[in-house]
């Protein structure tokens, strides 16, 4: 019997690890217009129509029957499922994901990951390694629960258009960081979005995300790494790479990095970079 792991299209990864997972579709929304994330609208499509509309789109979450389907056919297949999911205080997929899981909870377990996108990546990628090694459906979900406070996700954001759109904060607010040029470092704080600090410039800012990594504990390079990016090229993520090369010196390897969807992406836009890291015990 194997493990098969059920995640939801807000865990931004490269496109070769997507294979190991069945991927349940968030719904973006641009207006009248539905599409389901990464099955007809692609994340590079998505960042296309974001700069080109008027509108700021919107996500939902899947419906209860589409996880239900998924544990179905994984049960058929003689499979223990294992569900993670994007935080619960930002979206609703999780509660989505527990309410299928209700009539087969002899085989699925769900995990709040607690986190987004490639913060949400790690862990998964973290519980594959775990199944890979042998582990159980019960040992994987109490590693995987047991880690999640070390998860960090932390983001500096290019532009503060999108932030004014989406109602964070206020025209006027926007207009004088922009003047300014100033550059917010996001995090992911129990769960939701956080404001960790401003910079002035993208040097400044490179500089705080440094430091914020730092502070958080240095990186565990023995667990899951992954950088992403929004917006249609990752010029700024290969900059962030070379002016911070400091910290991934003891990664001996190309460091792996993702497109960010739309989830995150809706409220940042294009011109964000981010970095996803087990920080050390």
């Amino acid at each position: 019997m194997s493990i098969r792991f059920i995640i939801d299209s807000t865990a931004d990864m490269p496109d070769e690890l997507k294979s190991n997972f069945t991927i349940i579709p968030l719904s973006v929304h641009f207006g009248t217009e539905e599409f389901l994330d990464g099955v007809t609208i692609n994340n590079r499509e998505f960042y296309q129509k974001l700069v080109e509309s008027d509108v700021l789109p919107t996500t939902s979450q899947p419906t209860p029957a589409a996880y239900a389907e998924a544990y179905q056919e994984a049960i058929q297949a003689g499979d223990e499922v294992i569900v993670l999911t994007l935080s619960s205080k930002l979206s609703g997929t999780y509660q989505s994901a527990c309410i299928a899981a209700l009539d087969f909870q002899d085989h699925v377990s769900v995990i709040d990951t607690q986190n987004v996108t490639i913060g949400e990546t790690i862990l998964v990628l973290h519980g594959l390694q775990l199944a890979k090694e042998g582990k159980s459906r019960a040992e994987i979900v109490e590693t995987l629960l047991s880690l999640r406070h070390r998860v960090h996700l932390i983001a500096m954001v290019d532009t503060l258009e999108y932030l004014k759109k989406g109602g964070r904060i206020s025209p006027s607010m926007a207009l004088a960081g922009t003047l300014l040029s100033i550059k917010p470092v996001l995090g992911i704080v129990d769960g939701e979005i956080a404001m960790l600090g401003k910079a002035r410039g993208s040097k400044q800012g490179n500089n705080l995300l440094v430091k914020e990594i730092q502070s958080a504990g240095g990186v565990d390079f023995s667990m899951p790494v992954l950088l992403g990016y929004t917006g249609m090229d990752d010029t700024l993520l290969q900059k962030y790479i070379s002016d911070s090369a400091i910290l991934w010196e003891e990664h001996d390897a190309p460091l792996p990095y993702a497109l960010v969807g739309s989830t995150i992406g809706t409220h940042v836009g294009p011109g964000a970079i981010a970095a996803a890291f087990f920080s050390k015990e």
